[in-house]
């Protein structure tokens, strides 16, 4: 859970600390705004300085112990790296342990500012502020100390240090700088935080310092965080607008009950339409990464209203794709997140299933499978390269393996996806396979799928056309840096995960899935999410159209029947994928041109040259196949109501035959 507090005014009791949600002071009115809990009282939003908009030139502090604990790292929920004496370390730590440490934002404009959020440093040591104090400023030099009455005010702070602890300031104060000055701290550790300030910008008449953050968005959608219940009404508006091209249908329930529900957006709602790919978006996989959700709900709401509007591109993709939009895998986790809203869940609130099950990583692990058999060369041909089959154990009942798991697999198993993307939070880059090292005792290498080069072409596709993903003066999320490959990084190389959704679309289905890790911040305020959907909007449409990209065809026997199951297979690429139940097929692939072969059981295989060229749009490639010599023969003995020859069988009954007429 998290903590709230005010600082304990003259005649109170120890026990009111702990203050209760209540009316806002400094202009917050009415009651408590839902989905960002504790903090829509206080009337206003954070400044930035866990989603970045504080820029690292904001921060300043009296001293710093080293440059990867300086006051840029002083921000809500960062994440330290994996070496603690790296650049990237988990807050901003003083250089000395005593009264005269500070650490002060520049909000560079007059601000009133309301309250403070403070947490202790994300590491492996015990390094929190107990108690401080807040002044403010108008020139940095001349300093207001917040007051309780005649004396300073003393701010109660942290007890452990990753749960936030806000406390309001007793009234608003306007200035441009804020500072915060430790008192006290953690008996056997540093002065070490991390914060986040809440303050509303105040009108600035010469426009002096023009923030990028007021960036608007021209789009009249619904901006803001929904629970459950209004996610679901919100569902049901879109589908009322929109009844043509859209169908709301859920794909099982969660630990708790909730259905898991999705939005079909397609001209023809509820049928698979043969020669048109399938495409989905998952998000909420973690509940507490709740910018993906909110996308999905804003993406749901512009395919309508842009539809109904004749936008030609729009109209286009919803006529010639099959997308599935499935807001929330995982909300029980959003509930629990829900409730200690945007600036109190901490990093991990609300991330689990509610039986404690991180859904992106619980699924059966096929790499194994097929990496032994690849070494063990023998036995390759037992595990095929595409379409391995999910191992007995991960079946049965007692496998430690979430509901929630088991139903996006059964939609996958029904539905054939052809690409797909699950949104997540807490970085800014596109994650392709494989996720999982090759190396045992690894924890990070290189591990390309043999679709390599497609991969990288649909994660660079979302990266470059998001806003910052690429933009190469950006600030780092956390610790890594992925510009080097434009924004988007291979997930073994970055951290290894077996069982990962991606991994197990691509080696158990014919779905091509990437992460899409969509904002430093998992859970920003609800003022954040214009912006937000203006970084992503284009790349979410880009992502979609990248469905088209490749070939397509059908694979039909000679009466024109469509063959169910027939292997398509790519040379020079060692991962084939089947047909759909009619016999339709889309293989993604980049510009080139490609040998590519159609066989089936029972069918003699077919092989023909198919061109992939630069524009949108998948080459035509159909294929027909001819019966084999033994099932025309068998098909025919069937009709004129014999048993087909079995040639083993024959042998044996002419043996039989002989031995009888020799007794």
């Amino acid at each position: 859970g998290h903590q709230r507090r005010r600082a304990a005014m003259p005649g109170d009791s120890n026990q009111s600390a702990e203050c209760k949600i209540q009316k806002g002071m400094g202009g917050g009115e009415g009651d408590v705004g839902l989905g960002d809990g504790a903090l829509s009282f206080l009337g206003c939003p954070p400044l930035g300085l866990e989603t970045l908009k504080i820029t690292d030139f904001q921060l300043h502090a009296s001293t710093s112990k080293r440059y990867g604990l300086g006051a840029h790292r002083g921000r809500l929920n960062i994440q330290a790296g994996i070496n603690e004496n790296d650049f990237y370390d988990g807050a901003w730590c003083a250089g000395r342990n005593d009264l005269h440490q500070w650490i002060e934002v520049d909000a560079r404009r007059l601000t009133k500012f309301t309250g403070v959020i403070t947490q202790g440093r994300n590491s492996l040591w015990l390094d929190w502020v107990t108690s401080y104090k807040v002044m403010v400023s108008n020139d940095s030099h001349t300093w207001v100390t917040v007051k309780n009455g005649s004396g300073d005010m003393i701010f109660e702070g942290n007890s452990e240090k990753e749960i936030p602890v806000l406390n309001e300031l007793p009234v608003p104060m306007v200035a441009r700088y804020i500072r915060i000055n430790p008192r006290s701290w953690f008996d056997n550790g540093s002065i070490c935080m991390r914060m986040e300030i809440l303050g509303c910008p105040l009108p600035d008449p010469n426009n002096y310092y023009h923030r990028r953050n007021e960036m608007t968005t021209t789009d009249d959608l619904d901006f803001k965080h929904h629970n459950y219940k209004e996610m679901r009404q919100l569902m049901k508006v879109v589908n009322e607008m929109c009844p043509n091209i859209t169908r709301i249908y859920n794909i099982g329930k969660s630990h708790q009950g909730l259905k898991l529900y999705a939005v079909e957006i397609s001209d023809h709602p509820g049928e698979h339409e043969v020669g048109e790919p399938e495409f989905h978006y998952i998000a909420g996989a973690h509940g507490n990464e709740v910018l993906g959700r909110e996308l999905t709900l804003l993406l749901m709401q512009f395919l309508c209203q842009e539809y109904l509007a004749h936008n030609a591109r729009i109209v286009h993709l919803v006529e010639e794709t099959r997308i599935h939009i499935l807001p929330s895998l995982n909300p029980d986790g959003y509930e629990k997140a829900y409730e200690g809203g945007s600036e109190l869940g901490g990093w991990s609130l609300g991330r689990w299933t509610h039986d404690g099950i991180d859904i992106n990583n619980n699924f059966p692990d096929l790499n194994t499978l097929l990496w032994e058999a690849e070494d063990r060369k023998n036995i390759a041909r037992k595990v095929p390269n595409h379409y391995i089959a999910i191992p007995e154990w991960f079946l049965s009942e007692n496998a430690t393996v979430a509901v929630e798991t088991r139903a996006v697999i059964a939609w996958m198993e029904k539905i054939p996806f052809v690409l797909g993307g699950n949104l997540q939070g807490g970085e800014l880059v596109v994650a392709y396979p494989y996720d999982m090292v090759r190396s045992l005792w690894k924890t990070q290498e290189p591990s390309p799928t043999p679709d390599d080069h497609v991969f990288r072409w649909l994660a660079y596709s979302y990266a470059s056309t998001h806003r910052l993903m690429t933009d190469a003066r950006r600030r780092v999320c956390h610790t890594e840096d992925f510009q080097k490959e434009d924004g988007t990084v291979n997930g073994a190389s970055w951290h290894t995960v077996a069982g990962s959704l991606n991994d197990f679309s691509y080696l158990h289905t014919n779905c091509f899935e990437l992460s899409i890790y969509v904002g430093c911040d998992k859970y920003p305020h609800e003022s954040e999410l214009p912006e937000e959907w203006e970084n992503n909007r284009e790349s979410l449409i880009v992502f979609m159209e990248q469905v088209h990209r490749g070939i397509k065809g059908v694979v039909r026997d000679f009466h024109g029947k469509g063959i169910p199951s027939a292997v398509i297979s790519v040379e020079g690429v060692n991962h084939d994928i089947r047909t759909a139940s009619d016999g339709d097929y889309w293989r993604l692939l980049n510009p080139g041109e490609y040998v590519v072969t159609a066989k089936a059981e029972g069918f003699t295989s077919s092989t023909k040259n198919c061109m992939v060229g630069y524009d949108m749009g998948a080459t035509q490639c159909d294929f027909t196949l001819s019966k084999t010599n033994l099932a025309r023969i068998r098909e025919i003995m069937e009709k004129f109501g014999k048993q087909p020859i079995s040639l083993p069988a024959r042998r044996l009954k002419l043996r039989g035959r002989k031995r009888r007429q020799r007794g």
